[in-house]
This record gives structure tokens, sequence and C-alpha cells, in this order.
């Protein structure tokens, strides 16, 4: 087998567009603890069984009243309420509030029968002891003030959440307040992360000459856990169609795979023999710098992405292109980036007809280049983001005002 050069390449606006159509979305649903379901995807709606609050509860410290025994004409004396009992947040009232009594009631507690309204504390006097004294009334309340109804948070028989909804903490707190302890949510996608080559090397082991330490398993795990899947992680491969054909078969049993290495144009770079044989090649090369040679198929089902084994150029496609697909298959909304506009500190040079995605530092107000080459992982782990540089242009003049986009 020999060389085999890229006879084509596609825009990266087709490939997108090909991915998208080629991305299914999740459909497996789980239980999963509520303590533990921050940023998981509802899979069924849920309708409140209860009223929130199950009853009317006072809103402030102070007295729950009968408002009328608290109107009083201008001039006229402060009425004096006399106190026949207290109740606090957990208990239920024992006592009944009549006109000319009040009881001490505090924030979040039930309102006693025959009240209906809170005079706050700030409001009045207290004459006597706290338990059987007296109330001096030197505001007024309407009636209801100072009132949480029952059901004013959340109603029985209201939806509460719908299938759909990306949990967070305020929407797990209403779960919460129904009492439950469980929610069902869509699976995580499960990602079969593999790299390939026979230069690999295990994180700890002796590096024997020719031989580099994994870096594109780390990164690749790392994204995939932070955009709502599920990073499953496989033993490196080596350059033999047996040995792919053997990881493939591994990387079928999940949802999607992703592949690092083999997917340019070398005798040994094998991954698109292997997509060929077992599925279908959506496309093979993207006119992009760096990541040309990526791959996009489907196998039984199940999508693949034939990533450059270069740390940079498979990093940089995987936040470009696997991450939209990711949260997609999640169903997860598509995240927005953080853009800034800055003066380029330096003159910057293009490939023609490759758009470039150029990694950059932000320092004093300006983006600074940090690529370096597409097989040094610190081109990434020394940016802040990237700019973009259209296929038609061939370089961008410091002093040009450019969007860098952030990881």
């Amino acid at each position: 087998m020999s060389m085999r050069p890229f006879t084509s390449t596609i825009s990266i606006t087709e490939a997108r567009a090909i991915i998208e159509a080629g991305i299914p979305t999740i459909e497996r649903r789980q239980t999963c603890p509520l303590l533990e379901s921050n940023g998981r995807v509802m899979a069924a709606e849920v309708r409140a069984d209860r009223d929130v609050p199950p009853f009317d509860r006072a809103s402030m410290d102070g007295y729950a009243v009968v408002a009328a025994d608290t109107a009083r004409d201008s001039g006229a004396p402060s009425p004096r309420l006399q106190i026949v009992g207290r109740v606090f947040t957990g208990d239920m009232p024992a006592v009944t509030v009549t006109p000319g009594t009040c009881v001490e009631i505090a924030t979040g507690a039930p309102i006693p029968p025959g009240a209906d309204a809170v005079l706050i504390v700030e409001d009045t006097t207290l004459e006597g002891d706290a338990e059987t004294g007296t109330v001096v009334a030197r505001g007024t309340v309407r009636p209801r003030q100072n009132i949480g109804p029952r059901g004013a948070d959340i109603a029985a028989g209201q939806t509460v959440l719908g299938s759909g909804e990306v949990l967070n903490a305020s929407r797990i707190g209403a779960l919460a307040a129904l009492g439950l302890s469980t929610v069902e949510v869509y699976a995580r996608p499960r990602v079969a992360i593999l790299s390939t080559g026979n230069e690999i090397a295990e994180q700890g082991a002796p590096l024997a000459p020719g031989q580099i330490y994994d870096i594109n398993r780390f990164t690749l795990s790392t994204i995939v856990n932070e955009h709502g899947g599920e990073a499953v992680p496989v033993t490196t491969a080596r350059d033999t169609m047996e040995a792919l054909h053997e990881a493939l078969d591994e990387c079928l049993r999940h949802d999607l795979i992703v592949f690092s290495g083999g997917s340019s144009v070398g005798e040994r770079d094998l991954i698109l023999d292997v997509i060929r044989a077992r599925g279908e090649v959506r496309f093979h090369g993207i006119a992009v710098k760096p990541g040309k040679p990526t791959l996009f198929g489907v196998v039984e089902g199940v999508p693949v992405f034939g990533l450059p084994g270069y740390p940079t150029s498979c990093l940089s496609n995987a936040y470009i292109l696997v991450v939209p697909a990711l949260r997609r298959m999640a169903r997860l909304p598509l995240t927005a980036p953080r853009t800034l506009q800055l003066p380029l500190a330096a003159d910057v040079a293009s490939v023609p007809n490759r758009h470039q995605f150029y990694t950059v530092r932000v320092e004093d107000g300006r983006a600074v280049p940090a690529f370096k080459a597409s097989g040094d992982i610190t081109s990434m782990s020394r940016a802040d983001g990237y700019i973009e540089i259209e296929a038609e242009v061939t370089s961008v003049a410091a002093g040009t005002t450019v969007v860098v986009t952030l990881f």
C-alpha cells in the first residue's frame, strides 16, 4: 500500500451539514438521583401532585391578626391585641385568632385559623410577656397582606418541568419541592475514544525509541465529559487492519465513536479502509487548517469521527465538529460561543484555500498568536481561544481587529 493523497476536500460548512444529518438524538432513558441530576436532560414531564406551599404561610415575622383589627381613624389610639399563642415553622397552630387577639408567627409558619393577615413585627410594640402580653398595632394591614397563599409557588396538576428541559439548580429545586428524590432523564451518550498508532505508549510506561505518550485520549475524554457525554477510553489499537477491526467491534457497543490518528493518507493510515469496509464514509478531508485529514462516517448506525493524530489538529476539530454533534446527540442546546473583538498583535499568514482556525492568547487587550504546529499541544494549552481566517484570505496584518472565540 502506498501514499494516497487527497484529491478533494469539502468546506467546513459542508462538513457541518453532513455531520448534523448523520447524528441521531439519544433515546435511552434512565432514572437519576436528584442530587446528581445537574446538567441532565429531562426525559418526561413532571406534573405537581400537590400544592407548594401546602398551606397559607407567613411571608414576614410578626403577628397573625384579623386585618380589620388594625384599622383606625386618624388620631385614634393604636389598637391593642391580646397574644394568645405562638407558631413557628414546622408547627401547626394550636389556637384560633379571634377579633382582638393575635398570634406571634415566624416567617414560613402556617397561618392560624381566623387570621387573614400578618402585621410585621416592626409595626408593633410589645407590652408585657412575649407569650401572654399585649401587642400595640402601630401599623395597619389589608386582608391577605404578608401571607403566602397555598399553591402560590406550584399548584397541584401544574406542569413543573417538561421533557427536553436541561436541569439546573433552580429546576432541581422545583422538583425537590415536590418531594422527589429521583428524576427520569435521557442517558448521556457513551462515546468510545480510541487512539491508534504503533507510536503510542501508555502513560507511565517507558518510551521506546520513536514512541510518544497518548495525549488525545485525555483531551478528547475531557471534552466529551464536559459536553454531556460519557467518555469510554478504549485500549490503543496498532496500525493493522486486524487490530483496527477488533477495536471497532468494541467501540460499536457505544453511541458515538471518535478515533484519533490513522485518518490521513499514509501507508499506515487505515481508518478510512476500515470504515469503508464496515460502513459508509460520508466525507474524508476538510479544507481547514489544522485538521484537514478528518473523516466522518457511519457503521451499523453508529456515527464515527476519524480525527487527525496530531494533538492540536485533533483537539481543534473536536471543539469545532465533535462538540456540536455530541450536544445534539445528548439533546443539549448548542453553546453560544464567548467572543472578544481585539486587535491582532502580530502578522499572521494563512494557507491558501483552507479555512484556518488560528489559536491566540489574550494579553494586554490584544490577540497574540499562539499557534506553533499541529503536533504541538502547547498551541492549544497556551491559548485562550482562536480566530478564524477565511479560505480566500492569505494573511492578516497586525492591528487588524479580529474576533476571538474563547475556549
